[in-house]
């Protein structure tokens, strides 16, 4: 199915062209982007919501502003699909998030309108005042711009450059996009602290009669500029307190305005690029703008997959048989579960209530549950604050987006060997959210601090045991469980709960040739391979460690005194991880054999599916196979010769 853009849109190769577009057109421009984001993403999926609402603000900023020479940074990239079909890639955009395609978010090789690669929140306003402190030190007249949602302004990062930029004396301005939205409706003090700026009908309505009656006064005496100064200070003070948290870090406050009016955006963009130092604007956006269905649920439609535009349907794959649910899916109903058995357990998440499934626990058990925004290092000092306490903490945080809490986990936790359950959610390679989402590093980086149990489960049972082991009084150590993106292995998943004992792997099948090592569910592509492996005459065995800190060094020993070829496959990255931590214990105990180590490897790897990623990375069914056919090549010889 073609894709065709409005008569407008197919013009608009660059933000050179928009520029040429009349003032008065720009609402028929808006209109065309946000339906050709609407037909592109029902289609062929991506985000939605996001984008749609920030069409406008997209256009106003590549109209006003000399891209890319002037800085624009957008936080998250879940909304910058507009700004990638303005500068250049609208053609291409059917390729977005698909393997060898367009990234999904900002990437600064891709396109030179892509000022900072995103993925991560809360990282624009750091990077834009880096680029206008360098753009002063040189001289250049460029501006800079920060796109910052509402929901990416509760992370800590974010006030650590508010704090910066109010003393910096550099010319950036920030966008303060507010929706109420990040993924998940936003929580905390500063979601009510923004919403009284906005609906403060006093503040608004005397704000704007005050700037109607100075723009009556005689232009160009210092009279009127210094009393709009003093006037607005005062009214923020008198009626606004709220604003005082900008204007108290030095930092000039402007809004809120409305962010999908497009004349007014343009306006005040305009007036805002000639007032140097660092400047706040607020604009107030509806998050899916446009697509009514979005508007009511903002969560479902963040990134909906592909849809029916007209209707609203959501395609789902159909199967004949029952499928295996989702492993976050599982770790929710799980927590749940043992939490109505151990009063104790308390679910923590950094803002990914629905992304990590703790929703379920949420809604039956809300004074149990809490989203502290996206403020990954507060989620895991908080949570060791609760486990001082003798409750059982399970922290569920995106293995990507623990490296931003590396420094908590060690300091708050581990040092003090505190007993908080980390379950670490996309771990591994994660499809087509690309290499800011893919939780590559987790067992490497974790397996280095003291104090620490690191597990992975192979399947839905294991995940359900690793739980309830976790949850034991016993347990006095911080218990990582780490687990991938999508679909386990066992439609018939809620079992029965086992202890299993830390640091004990287990042997799944008996085998004369070659021992393949796996860590977590990777261990299903390696049972995979050695049904195929059979047809060749070879008999792996097959072990599943579970846990690669402490490591089962019994089940260990008996592989090196039986095997001397050994083939090890894990979801993280081959440096430092699971296979390494098998070449430290072969190196240790002075034993001898050719290992092969399968992960993901050691350099940025990009977006895809899934099975293009684990073949690209080569550690799904066929490469282990593939492997293991190289080791053993001398009887792949010889059965080859007798079958002939």
């Amino acid at each position: 199915m073609e894709i065709v853009p409005g008569p407008l849109l197919k013009n608009i190769d660059s933000p050179n062209d928009l520029k040429k577009i009349s003032r008065n057109q720009l609402h028929q421009v808006c209109d065309e982007l946000r339906q050709y984001i609407i037909d592109v993403v029902s289609v062929h999926g991506g985000h939605f919501a996001a984008s749609l609402g920030v069409v406008e603000l997209s256009v106003a900023l590549h109209y006003i502003y000399n891209t890319p020479y002037d800085q624009l940074v957008w936080d998250v990239g879940h909304q910058a699909y507009g700004h990638k079909i303005l500068t250049g890639r609208r053609d291409n955009f059917i390729t977005n998030r698909k393997y060898k395609g367009l990234s999904g978010f900002p990437k600064r090789t891709e396109s030179e309108y892509d000022t900072f690669g995103v993925g991560h929140s809360s990282t624009s306003i750091s990077a834009a005042l880096g680029m206008a402190m360098a753009a002063k030190y040189k001289g250049e007249n460029r501006k800079s711009i920060a796109v910052i949602g509402d929901g990416s302004m509760t992370a800590g990062m974010a006030f650590e450059a508010l704090n910066h930029a109010g003393v910096a004396d550099s010319d950036v301005l920030i966008i303060l996009n507010d929706n109420c939205m990040s993924i998940d409706q936003n929580v905390g003090a500063l979601k009510e602290y923004l919403t009284d700026i906005s609906t403060s009908g006093t503040y608004n309505k005397v704000r704007d009669e005050i700037w109607n009656v100075l723009g009556k006064l005689p232009a160009g005496k210092n009279f009127s500029r210094e009393m709009a100064s003093k006037m607005e200070l005062s009214l923020k003070g008198m009626i606004s307190k709220s604003s005082n948290l900008f204007e108290s870090l030095k930092i000039r406050y402007f809004g809120p305005i409305d962010g999908h009016n497009i004349t007014k955006l343009v306006d005040t963009l305009q007036d805002l690029k000639k007032i140097p130092g660092p400047k706040l604007l607020h604009i107030v956006t509806v998050k899916g703008k446009g697509y009514a269905l979005a508007e009511k649920d903002q969560t479902k439609w963040h990134a909906p997959g592909t849809f029916d535009k007209v209707t609203g349907e959501i395609y789902k794959k159909k199967f004949e048989m029952p499928q295996p649910p989702k492993y976050q899916d599982v770790f929710g109903h799980t927590v749940l579960e043992l939490a109505e058995a151990n009063e104790k357990i308390i679910g923590v998440t950094p803002a990914m209530l629905s992304g990590s499934s703790l929703k379920f626990m949420m809604e039956k058990m809300p004074h149990r549950t809490f989203d502290v925004g996206i403020c990954e290092q507060h989620a895991v000092t908080l949570s060791a604050g609760l486990a001082t306490q003798g409750l059982k903490v399970f922290c569920n945080i995106y293995s990507s987006f623990m490296q931003r809490a590396f420094d908590q986990v060690v300091h708050d936790v581990a040092i003090q060997k505190i007993p908080v359950v980390f379950c670490l959610d996309r771990a591994g390679v994660v499809g087509d959210d690309g290499p800011t989402h893919h939780g590559c590093y987790d067992i490497a980086y974790f397996r280095c601090i003291p104090n620490m149990i690191i597990s992975a489960p192979m399947n839905e049972k294991e995940l359900r045991n690793l739980m309830f082991t976790a949850q034991l009084p016993s347990i006095r150590n911080p218990f990582v469980i780490r687990y991938p993106r999508g679909e386990g292995v066992m439609p018939e998943w809620k079992t029965k709960f086992e202890e299993i004992q830390i640091g004990k792997g287990r042997k799944i099948k008996d085998g004369d040739d070659v021992a393949i090592l796996s860590f977590g569910h990777p261990g299903n592509f390696a049972a995979t391979a050695i049904r195929e492996l059979k047809t060749d005459g070879i008999n792996p065995a097959h072990y599943d460690l579970r846990f690669v800190k402490p490591i089962d060094e019994d089940l260990l020993h008996e592989v090196f005194n039986k095997f001397n070829k050994i083939v090890t496959v894990e979801d993280g990255t081959v440096i430092g991880g699971f296979g390494s931590a098998i070449l430290e214990f072969m190196a240790k105990n002075n034993y001898q054999a050719e290992i092969k180590i399968l992960g993901i490897p050691d350099r940025i790897v990009e977006h895809g599916t899934l099975k293009e990623l684990y073949r690209e990375c080569e550690y799904d069914a066929q490469a282990i196979a593939d492997t293991v056919r190289t080791l053993m090549k001398e009887k792949v010889t010889v059965s080859s010769t007798i079958t002939g």
